[in-house]
């Protein structure tokens, strides 16, 4: 099936089943994004991922004999053929990288708690039995992993519940860093909001907002943590305000942040999670390579675990650039 074929095929899908008036003008609003949302801004936003390449990228990762993330290391000294046609086909289509902004996830890997996030044991063995398997025992929230709503709430939407549709997301990166540098416990205010829409526009309908704060460069080290003397944590999170600004004021599916936390590492209270998981929003924690990707444009890909009732779990997250 060629990839012309498919394209054409997503945008006729989606036009004929776009029934209503555009929504995202002066003075109203879409409503938030929830399951079974068919408002037209998301599916204007979807049509655009269609137009620009999104199901391209996805088909061509998926039938090419080489993987797509091969396509974003430029000092390759003999690209494969299959990898420079896919690259030419990606820059028609207005997608020049993909980018992977999960951590690698081993039983070293920091975890909030301080103890492992996963036990192995080997079950079979190339050499005795010809193929090798694993069984695993892991902590839902370890490694680069998502928070469902229900992660902090009674009954909101478990992980296989989220909207695939919400899982794709325009991102909008907030740079800290420098206030990171001097302060462990900074915190992402709605100031950081208000200068990133002045600078770059309004945030988008449906987007992840991401905190850069540098800290993914800290996790081979106790500075990750950050832990004191008490045990009390030190790294950057959201402030409490910041996300009731874009509850009340903005209409987005995700927040993420390079640290352990949504909340800082100090919170006692878990203010910012119990603030916006029950609200049917996710958050990402521990995403790597956030310094690879533009304040705006890039698109997120949110890969997360369907296991039924599931409050979280280690996650595959890609940017598109």
């Amino acid at each position: 099936m060629c990839v012309e074929g498919c394209m054409a095929l997503v945008r006729s899908r989606l036009q004929s089943e776009s029934t209503l008036e555009n929504e995202n003008t002066a003075g109203n609003e879409p409503a938030s994004p929830t399951s079974g949302d068919k408002s037209s801004t998301r599916r204007n936003f979807l049509q655009g991922l269609a137009g620009g390449g999104l199901s391209a990228a996805m088909l061509m990762g998926a039938f090419s004999s080489r993987p797509a993330l091969a396509m974003d290391h430029e000092s390759v000294e003999h690209p494969h053929p299959d990898d420079r046609r896919n690259r030419k086909r990606l820059l028609r289509r207005g997608i020049k990288r993909i980018v992977d902004l999960t951590h690698s996830f081993d039983g070293n890997f920091p975890t909030f708690g301080g103890k492992s996030g996963i036990s192995s044991k080997k079950l079979a063995s190339f050499s005795k039995d010809g193929y090798n398997v694993y069984e695993h025992k892991i902590f839902e929230h370890a490694g680069t992993h998502i928070d469902a709503p229900l992660h902090f709430s009674q009954d909101g939407a478990s992980v296989d519940e989220i909207e695939v549709e919400q899982l794709v997301a325009p991102l909008v990166r907030l740079d800290i860093r420098s206030r990171a540098a001097d302060d462990s416990d900074t915190q992402v205010t709605v100031d950081d909001l208000r200068k990133w829409e002045k600078k770059h526009g309004r945030i988008p309908y449906g987007a992840c907002v991401a905190m850069y704060s540098g800290w993914d460069s800290f996790v081979g080290s106790r500075k990750f943590r950050n832990a004191d003397k008490k045990g009390v944590m030190h790294f950057p999170g959201f402030h409490v305000d910041a996300v009731n600004f874009l509850l009340k004021s903005r209409k987005v599916s995700g927040i993420a942040v390079d640290t352990l936390s949504l909340d800082y590492g100090r919170s006692q209270d878990f203010a910012v999670h119990y603030a916006w998981l029950p609200k049917g929003k996710w958050g990402l924690e521990c995403v790597a390579n956030l310094s690879s990707l533009p304040a705006k444009g890039a698109v997120l890909v949110v890969g997360a675990p369907k296991w039924r009732g599931g409050t979280g779990g280690l996650t595959r997250v890609i940017a598109l650039v």
